[in-house]
């Protein structure tokens, strides 16, 4: 037996093989979709579909749904009403650079970001930027007269963002003749 004459089983053997993982893919495909259609294809909820089953009448969509429904039974979204009442936009501004002080009666010192929001318009936060450096400096000098127990929690972080508002708008009302902050936040507060 020559050579040729081994090898040419296993070629047919190996071409079968190719045929059945081909087809086999393919069944797999057809089954893929027709799972999926079978799963998307269906409009109806699936208590819609029990409905129909059992009372082909009950199934269909109620007159008040049409609008909901669409002229050809598919479902499209109802816009809900837009309140009528104005809101004001909040404009936030953050001072660039963190401030540190040290504390009153304490060898710690405080370093925040400091940022301050207005819902007046625009000019507001110009005014912030057009004074920041006056404005850092009366920060500081505010930070400087708080202690550790001062600043601690929540509550004395509120008393901080407080007092900085009124040394803020008190700096803009001398400058500008109108303050117009009306929020301070901390986005960075380390106690060191």
């Amino acid at each position: 037996m020559t050579m040729e004459a081994i090898d040419a089983p296993k070629r047919k053997g190996g071409v079968l093989r190719l045929l059945k993982t081909l087809l086999f893919a393919v069944v797999l495909l057809g089954a893929g979709f027709g799972g999926g259609w079978f799963y998307f294809a269906n409009p109806l909820s699936p208590a819609q579909d029990m409905l129909k089953l059992i009372d082909p009448e009950a199934a269909a969509p109620a007159e008040g749904d049409a609008a909901a429904h669409g002229e050809e039974g598919a479902l499209h979204k109802v816009p809900k009403p837009v309140p009528e009442e104005e809101l004001f936009q909040t404009s936030y501004f953050t001072f660039p650079d963190p401030i540190t002080s040290n504390l009153r009666e304490s060898r710690r010192f405080l370093q925040v970001e400091i940022g301050v929001s207005t819902q007046y318009d625009e000019s507001v936060i110009k005014n912030v930027e057009t004074h920041k450096l006056a404005l850092q400096s009366d920060m500081l000098a505010v930070l400087s007269t708080f202690s550790e127990e001062d600043i601690a929690g929540p509550e004395g972080r509120g008393h901080l963002a407080d007092a900085l508002k009124e040394a803020i708008n008190a700096r803009l009302e001398k400058a500008e003749g109108f303050g117009g902050v009306e929020d301070v936040f901390f986005p960075s507060f380390v106690l060191q």
